[in-house]
């Protein structure tokens, strides 16, 4: 399909987001100086841009152009950091370390993580609404709609508490998905879902299809989180090591034991290579991405 390697690929579109990402967020120098300054902190300069590589491999199933792409990626990853930056606070995980640096409370203070996170959100959808990423105002409006449901109360913060009053519980197999499909699958699945969109519409199947690779993609990564969780160490994963079992969460892991995880996992990305290999040629990338994911080390 193209002579671009996966790993040049990926780097591409980690810069290309890194510097739309620059772009989108207020400059550190407009007041509020300080609020701006640790908004940037916690987005930029980090992070696998997993969300961002979806949004562009989908986008090419779609034929959508880099540019909508980019807004869409920076609205998703301005979400997703936001989610970090709480997701850290002492109320929540209390943690010190997140992409190998101290956290957003620690480096500043707990009331500049709030309203970081806060304001991030807000960005993100004031950055998808300011301007075309698909060819109809409605379709438009549905998206931002998408993204709101997978980050709220029926998504992705959904997830959070359910998972917040998961601790020290011994959670069903099905319980356990059902938190990840909102915690960590919801925005994953936006992200291919809104990255299609920014292209040429597919029809009603394909979508169902895509959006069923979205749920698999979403809770691959969580089962390959946990047991990263347990095998890596902090220096590998920029984050604390060991965190769910010392906070006593339900986790695949502390479910099935790491090598029913592993294959579980594998499963799980043989069921959504064996749905793109319908799209041919374009799921290239989606497809490179899935086995990325089961595969990686951090």
């Amino acid at each position: 399909m193209t002579a671009v390697t996966f790993s040049q690929w990926m780097s591409d579109i980690q810069q290309r987001t890194e510097t739309a990402l620059d772009r989108a967020l207020p400059a550190a120098d407009i007041a509020p100086a300080r609020l701006h300054e640790a908004m940037r902190y916690a987005a930029l300069g980090g992070g696998k841009r997993v969300r961002p590589l979806l949004v562009h491999a989908a986008g090419q199933l779609s034929g959508a152009t880099p540019e909508r792409l980019d807004r869409v990626a920076c609205a998703i990853e301005m979400i997703h950091a936001y989610s970090l930056v709480h997701d850290d606070m002492p109320c929540m995980d209390d943690d010190v370390l997140r992409r190998g640096k101290p956290t957003v409370h620690v480096e500043y203070d707990e009331a500049t993580a709030l309203l970081v996170g806060d304001a991030l959100q807000t960005q993100a959808f004031l950055h998808i609404a300011d301007a075309p990423v698909c060819d109809d105002p409605q379709g438009q409006i549905a998206m931002i709609r998408q993204l709101a449901l997978a980050s709220g109360s029926r998504g992705m913060c959904g997830g959070q508490a359910i998972d917040l009053a998961a601790v020290g519980l011994q959670l069903s197999l099905a319980e356990l998905e059902f938190m990840h499909i909102h915690k960590t699958g919801a925005l994953i699945r936006a992200s291919i879902n809104l990255g299609v969109q920014c292209g040429r519409r597919l029809g009603d199947d394909e979508m169902a299809s895509l959006d069923h690779v979205g749920k698999v993609i979403g809770l691959l990564f969580q089962v390959v989180d946990d047991i990263l969780d347990t095998q890596a160490d902090t220096a590998t994963l920029g984050k604390t090591a060991g965190k769910d079992a010392a906070n006593d969460k339900p986790t695949y892991v502390s479910l099935l034991g790491v090598n029913r995880a592993r294959e579980l996992a594998e499963e799980m990305c043989a069921d959504a290579l064996g749905r793109l290999a319908a799209f041919g040629d374009a799921s290239q990338r989606l497809a490179e991405l899935t086995r990325y994911i089961v595969r990686r080390q951090f």
